[in-house]
């Protein structure tokens, strides 16, 4: 057996290796490594340390390496994407009920008025040291779980020489020798949706991101965790899902999470970077950007 499945922050990890004898040294490793960015940067922790940065009232605080990693990359997706994806969107999920990690599929929680948008450039950061204004809760759940992907793959190879697929609920990333033919991948959100064959290649990323799961009723109206900036609330769903491989997952990540922030921009703006991409839109209907499926493996670094 060269495969294991299990959960972790409320979704599924699945793993995969070319080299059978390496599978249980990986498993730790990838639990190793979510253990990490968690206590780091889980919003759900009481005692995380982006947690703490809420209770620093404005003063310049000093990081962890990991969660300046961690930050750097979410206020970099944010400056990439116009502010599409912005960290500074916890105060509006906590508005909406999105304060404790939530199951798909979670039920109804009280009435909200979100609270005016905050904005990514009010957050001071030099690498170490982050200035957090009073009011701003930081949520980097747009970025870290994709970037988790990443680390756990690289570390994988690193300690074992296995090639390595690993699939955070959606985030996947490879290193290492890839199996003969590529790794094949059946991209398909829901049942409901149309199934799409992808096959890619060694150090890569595919990211899906989606309005179906990670949804509730709040009040009398139907949310999901993907906030537009712009206005604090969740973003229009018109499209189901998003997905996008890239030369990392953090990359395909971005651009998915942007991609539904976008809206009916999203197809023109995706075009114009180049990657592979597959839009789902509310009526299932298949929009296929950048060559794919058989344009993702050349998606590879």
């Amino acid at each position: 057996m060269n495969e294991s499945s299990w959960s972790r922050w409320s979704t599924f990890v699945h793993l995969v290796v070319t080299d059978a004898d390496a599978l249980p040294v990986a498993r730790r490793l990838v639990d190793a490594e979510i253990d990490a960015v968690d206590a780091a940067a889980s919003r759900f922790r009481p005692d995380s340390e982006i947690t703490a940065l809420s209770r620093t009232a404005g003063a310049p605080t000093p990081l962890s390496p990991l969660l300046a990693e961690l930050i750097g990359a979410a206020l970099e997706a944010a400056d990439r994407t116009g502010g599409a994806v912005d960290p500074t969107v916890g105060g509006a999920l906590i508005e909406i009920g999105y304060d404790v990690a939530l199951p798909d599929g979670a039920g109804v929680r009280g009435p909200a008025s979100p609270t005016l948008p905050a904005r990514w450039s009010m957050v001071g950061f030099d690498g170490e040291r982050i200035t957090v204004p009073a009011g701003i809760t930081l949520d980097l759940g747009a970025t870290a779980k994709a970037i988790t992907a990443d680390r756990c793959a690289a570390k994988v190879f690193e300690v074992t020489g296995s090639g390595v697929l690993v699939n955070l609920g959606g985030d996947l990333a490879t290193a290492g020798p890839a199996p003969a033919g590529g790794w094949h991948v059946l991209v398909q959100d829901t049942d409901a949706d149309p199934p799409s064959a992808v096959t890619i290649g060694s150090n890569c990323g595919l990211a899906t991101s989606s309005t179906v799961h990670r949804r509730w009723r709040y009040g009398q109206r139907p949310v999901h965790h993907i906030i537009d900036p712009r206005s604090g609330w969740p973003a229009e769903p018109l499209w189901r899902t998003v997905s996008v491989t890239a030369p990392t997952c953090y990359e395909a990540n971005l651009l998915s999470t942007a991609a539904m922030v976008w809206g009916a921009d999203a197809p023109a703006r995706l075009a114009s970077v180049g990657l592979p991409a597959r839009l789902v839109d509310a009526e299932a209907g298949e929009h296929f950007l950048g060559g794919w499926p058989a344009g993702a493996e050349q998606s590879s670094r």
